[in-house]
């Protein structure tokens, strides 16, 4: 067991068992869904536990047409050993992450960059989120009046977003009429 470390990738939450048998359903937080399809070593963060335990994935597989995997753990044979990984976050260090093409980005890279709008050079907010819903949306908390919370959704693509800049801790977009009035 290790604490913890800052660089370590969540990659997905135990939800729930999945049978008899010591199967778990896991939800993926990961862009990489093959972490829950191959075999090897795993992280674990059991529910009000600070450090991370090995634990070596068997098999994985995905649960009909959803966006939830099926997977076996060694030495977690039975539901009572899958209802005790209830709740449990998965990690893998950042030396395991996967190497992206031109343009693409990891997730957890996005998360907390500034917003600029294109034009202005102003900053607008932070992003906070990124939602797959077929394509992907930024999730932004716009900078608002006496701190009012407002959250816009921004099509991550090209055209609205021709600008991230990782080293400088920011994107810029260039939004249609209306996108930050939804």
């Amino acid at each position: 067991m290790i604490p913890i470390p800052d660089d370590w990738l969540p990659i997905g939450k135990v939800v729930a068992p999945q049978g008899l048998n010591g199967e778990v359903r896991v939800y993926p937080e990961t862009q990489f869904p093959d972490r829950f399809l191959i075999p090897g070593e795993r992280w674990i963060l059991r529910p009000q536990s600070d450090t991370l335990e090995s634990i070596e994935l068997v098999t994985g597989r995905l649960l009909g047409k959803g966006n939830v995997y099926g997977v076996r753990f060694a030495g977690v044979s039975d539901r009572n050993q899958a209802e005790a990984l209830r709740g449990s976050q998965l990690y893998v260090p950042s030396s395991d992450r996967v190497p992206l093409e031109e343009g693409e980005f990891h997730y957890l890279d996005l998360v907390g960059l500034d917003v600029v709008e294109q034009a202005s050079q102003q900053s607008i907010g932070k992003i906070v989120d990124l939602v797959n819903a077929g394509n992907d949306l930024l999730v932004v908390a716009l900078h608002t009046p006496q701190g009012k919370s407002k959250q816009v959704f921004i099509p991550f693509v090209e055209a609205i977003v021709p600008v991230v800049d990782l080293a400088a801790g920011r994107v810029e977009i260039t939004p249609p009429p209306g996108l930050l009035d939804l």
